[in-house]
């Protein structure tokens, strides 16, 4: 499992579609640098969301159009054969891909987040525990996306499985919304159905801190310790299922 998680990695830091990610997000760099200048609102406020989101668009176009390649193209390749002949598990198979791109996910965010900092510092912006955590959050988040792209990649096709998991992710991130709409109806069957739907989708909702991030709401610790929690327990069931389908599937030469 290591060394297909650091041939993933090494294979995949060779793709030029990083290179391509960390370029623009160095010229988004120098343009939310004038950026403050351009708006009538708060110049932090303006600085930090917009880098906030870029960081996490950028990460959601690369889980989607390069993780969700991974599982694909092994086996339009046939190069799944030469690998399962291997003494390898299945199960080795998918954490060792999911491992070695997380890697990845992890090497943009972290380029990406140190870029940011130090924009914030070159600004005299505060960097405040709210930033912090909405960083961690956002890999998070990314790594859930890659676990969904792993999941439906299993049984659907390429294109179908970016546009699932786009689905997903934005319907995560829309709950909120949907149950207070929901609260309004009063209707009790309906909200029940939605509650029991929600458990159903990733707690992306939870983990947009992004969204508070300078306004009087704060949250305690526990609040934090959870998100991940339910985040590590939510990617831990949507691999599991990856797994399960994988070792069913039948390949055809």
């Amino acid at each position: 499992m290591l060394n297909i998680a650091i041939n993933t990695f090494r294979e995949i830091v060779r793709n030029k579609f990083l290179y391509m990610i960390l370029f623009f997000a160095f010229i988004f760099l120098l343009f939310s640098l004038s950026l403050g200048q351009l708006t009538l609102w708060d110049n932090e406020k303006v600085v930090v969301d917009f880098w906030l989101a870029m960081i996490e668009t950028f990460g959601i176009i690369w889980v989607l159009f390069v993780g969700s390649q991974l599982l694909f193209k092994e086996i339009e390749w046939k190069t799944i054969f030469l690998i399962l002949s291997k003494p390898i598990a299945r199960y080795e198979f998918i954490l060792g891909k999911f491992f070695g791109f997380s890697a990845t996910i992890g090497l943009i965010v972290l380029l990406q987040a140190l870029l940011f900092l130090a924009v914030l510092w070159f600004e005299g912006v505060v960097i405040t525990h709210l930033i912090l955590w909405s960083l961690l959050f956002t890999f998070l988040k990314l790594e859930i996306l890659l676990a969904l792209v792993f999941f439906f990649s299993s049984f659907m096709s390429h294109i179908l499985t970016i546009l699932v998991s786009v689905m997903v992710y934005l319907i995560s991130h829309s709950f909120t919304l949907i149950i207070d709409i929901v609260w309004r109806t009063d209707n009790a069957l309906l909200v029940k159905t939605t509650v029991a739907v929600q458990s159903i989708f990733p707690p992306l909702w939870a983990m947009n801190i992004k969204d508070v991030i300078g306004t009087f709401t704060d949250f305690s610790l526990i609040y934090f310790l959870s998100n991940i929690w339910y985040a590590v327990i939510y990617l831990a069931l949507i691999i599991w299922f990856t797994v399960l389908i994988f070792n069913k599937k039948k390949f055809e030469g």
